[in-house]
């Protein structure tokens, strides 16, 4: 948001900084503005914005600074926008690098916007919205059969630091690029400058980045820009939604950082801290985010989120909050990882609150029942085959046992995105194939070939019996 002509003009002027504790400035006002108003201060040919926080006392505030505090000091006029954050929205946004102020990241010039867009914009009203449809494909096995997406709903991808959440997230955009000529929205929240270089790389190689618009909040911004870049990028989603009637993959990664630089606000706020340390206020901050996720009669937004779980621990707070919103959840297991289990999708920890017959259709939950059984069955007995050996099981165990492993090897799949680190094509499998290959091992069609014959591979098709 760039600073106006006038800005400086003492008409616009509200007050001074009277003290700055790292991202969190303390203004002396003439007049107090409203909360969440974006001001800003000019030193040095630089603008620093601002977002109001609290109202202290009838003369000052609390506002989070949105740039680096460098150079701020006391004294220091502070001028009124006159609105709170907008960003500027073009049709010409896609396969574009913008911070939170839709500034440029990529050296291209600035966009020639259509119009601005308050960032704080109300969600869809309820006569509007328009509830979950139909199974949205991506071409990716285990997902596809045991915790399918669902198009305009909300999906979580869980799991620890290295288990491969951003490669999955990188395999959905150019899934929804390639399979149903929709655009991604992409926001980096608290991500490390490297990954943002290697993402905006490997999806301009891929062949994404001209229906992808990317937003980062890098790691080492105020945690005010990492707060709301989540909500920056979601303005552009619904725009594209609203008036260029798109099919959008909204893509947030990580949402658990936004949750982190809540918490630091609140700490630098002087609010007391409540379960395991996070903000009182952490349901309804995700919450405000998550009610604007929304499909209307024009588009649809189809959301994916990478959730960082700290210490494995599922029922961390943050991640409980996350979850009450999510349609699906795919849960990332490191011990999936250390098998050569990839994508390291849990199939038992993992599902979606639409896995019915009414919605997925006899068939598909027929065949989803009897996988999770038979993979639940093999989780039961691991213990025992450990100890005794497959050979102390019944016959019927052990054909369970030897299905199960099958399964699990199946359900592995090469990706497009790491195809040139692994040496390995990519592969997008249809949800029909793989229906038809997970019938085949439960009716015992592969009980005679090989195990590694079902690792790393696409469909079933042209494997000897």
């Amino acid at each position: 948001m760039a600073l106006t002509a006038d800005a400086t003009d003492t008409r616009n002027a509200i007050g001074s900084i009277t003290e700055v504790h790292g991202p969190v400035v303390v203004i002396r006002c003439t007049k107090l503005p409203p909360l969440r108003q974006a001001l800003c201060a000019y030193f040095d040919h630089e603008t620093c914005m601002f977002e109001v926080h609290q109202h202290l006392d009838q003369r000052h505030i609390r506002a989070i600074t949105l740039h680096r505090t460098s150079g701020l000091h006391r004294g220091m006029t502070v001028y009124d926008t006159g609105a709170p954050l907008h960003v500027p929205v073009t049709s010409q946004c896609l396969g574009r690098l913008l911070n939170i102020f839709g500034e440029p990241l990529d050296g291209k010039a600035p966009l020639s916007p259509d119009t601005y867009r308050n960032i704080h914009g109300t969600p869809v009203a309820l006569w509007d919205a328009v509830g979950t449809g139909a199974i949205l494909e991506t071409g990716i096995k285990v997902i596809d059969l045991l915790c399918p997406f669902i198009r305009g709903g909300k999906t979580g991808l869980f799991g620890g630091a290295g288990v491969g959440k951003t490669v999955l997230v990188m395999e959905f955009m150019q899934a929804v690029a390639a399979l149903h000529q929709g655009v991604s929205v992409f926001a980096g929240v608290g991500e490390r400058i490297r990954e943002a270089h290697e993402l905006w790389h490997e999806i301009s190689e891929a062949g994404v980045l001209p229906q992808t618009l990317m937003m980062f909040g890098q790691m080492d911004e105020s945690p005010g820009v990492r707060f709301r870049i989540g909500l920056s990028a979601l303005t552009y989603a619904e725009y594209l939604r609203d008036s260029l009637h798109k099919e959008v993959l909204f893509v947030m990664d990580n949402i658990f950082r936004f949750v982190q630089a809540g918490s630091e606000i609140s700490s630098l706020l002087g609010r007391m801290p409540a379960t395991v340390g996070y903000q009182p206020t952490l349901i309804t901050e995700v919450a405000e985010l998550q009610d604007r996720i929304l499909s209307t009669r024009d588009g649809a937004i189809t959301s994916v989120q990478a959730v960082y779980v700290p210490a494995d621990d599922m029922t961390d707070p943050a991640v409980g909050a996350i979850l009450s919103h999510l349609d699906s959840s795919v849960v990332l297991s490191r011990a999936q990882a250390g098998k050569g289990i990839y994508p390291a999708v849990e199939p038992l920890q993992s599902g979606s609150r639409l896995m019915d017959r009414h919605t997925l259709g006899d068939r598909h939950y027929a065949i989803a029942q009897a996988v999770r059984e038979h993979l639940a069955r093999y989780h039961e007995l691991e213990d025992v085959i450990a100890m005794l050996g497959v050979e102390e099981l019944s016959q019927q165990d052990q054909q369970i046992v030897m299905r199960a492993r099958k399964l699990q090897r199946y359900l592995t799949q090469p990706f497009r995105v790491t195809a040139s680190h692994t040496g390995i094509a990519g592969v997008s499998v249809p949800l029909t194939t793989t229906l038809t290959d997970c019938e085949a091992f439960l009716r015992g069609d592969y009980d005679e070939i090989p195990e590694e014959h079902c690792y790393m591979r696409g469909s079933m098709q042209g494997v000897k019996t």
